[in-house]
């Protein structure tokens, strides 16, 4: 069972599941307000972070999506506050309302390409038969950036994209030094190939980089990362889009280059990397 972590006073986090890819939730306790970061990928998930809040007196007054996939708003209803998105998230919630998520229709949506495979055996993992789905609509719609006094904490919430979806923010606690990036620097993963691309990775790490951080979530990692583990991540991606665009593509001189550059035997996460970027220079 997933176990509410407690960073500080201010900061608590429940960590991700692979397995049914619950996302990581967090909560950020202020003075006069608490503000949750994500629904949770189904009502249980999100039953299980309040109960797990409670003995340290904490309930949530509102919450912020860092995007409109399913794993992070499947449990908006049960968690029952108002809730902040910017505009290209609430659009897409509401086209997922429109949907059914019985098997029948979960399949017809893969085998068309709207929904992906890993997606739709996650959902029938984690609802299981039952899977009376009710996606409440956001509350509080923005369009590029807004800030959150919670009394004594501040929190900044940008929508800065990406490849993996569109619709990303990011969302700084200033006070914590603590960035949550969603599943802002993961892949495109509807599409044919998942991919990464130089010129949407390239403007989104510039965005990251004005941020003094010195905690980084990002949702499917079990932990968060400390500065150095992050400046260890970023410098990849850095260099696999840098590289990408200097070998047009080729990816045997880019892993030849990259091993170079580094100085060291190339990691499955590298090469993984790598060919996202490859796939996505071939768009």
């Amino acid at each position: 069972m997933q176990t509410l972590q407690k960073l500080s006073n201010r900061l608590f986090y429940l960590p991700s599941y692979q397995k049914t890819d619950r996302p990581i939730l967090a909560a950020v306790a202020g003075d006069n307000q608490t503000l949750l970061i994500d629904a949770g990928n189904s009502s249980n998930h999100a039953q299980l972070f309040k109960e797990q809040l409670a003995p340290h007196n904490i309930t949530g007054d509102i919450l912020a999506l860092t995007h409109w996939h399913w794993d992070h708003v499947f449990g908006l209803h049960e968690m029952d506050m108002p809730s902040i998105a910017n505009y290209m998230t609430y659009n897409n919630i509401k086209e997922l309302q429109r949907f059914s998520w019985e098997d029948k229709e979960l399949d017809e949506r893969v085998e068309a390409g709207i929904e992906i495979s890993f997606c739709a055996d996650a959902i029938k993992l984690e609802l299981g038969e039952a899977r009376d789905v009710n996606i409440t609509d956001p509350t509080l719609i923005f369009e590029n950036r807004m800030q959150v006094n919670l009394g004594g904490v501040n929190c900044i919430i940008e929508h800065v994209g990406g490849d993996h979806s569109p619709d990303s923010n990011l969302i700084y606690i200033q006070e914590e030094k603590a960035l949550f990036l969603g599943d802002c620097l993961y892949a495109n993963m509807y599409a044919e190939k998942w991919h990464y691309t130089m010129e949407k990775m390239g403007t989104l790490l510039e965005k990251i980089e004005t941020y003094d951080a010195e905690l980084f979530f990002l949702s499917h990692h079990p932990a968060p990362l400390s500065k150095e583990e992050f400046a260890s991540f970023f410098e990849l991606l850095k260099t696999s889009a840098a590289l990408t665009k200097r070998y047009e593509g080729r990816q045997e001189a880019i892993v030849k280059a990259m091993t170079s550059h580094f100085q060291r035997e190339l990691t499955e996460e590298d090469l993984e990397i790598i060919g996202y970027f490859v796939n996505g220079y071939a768009k």
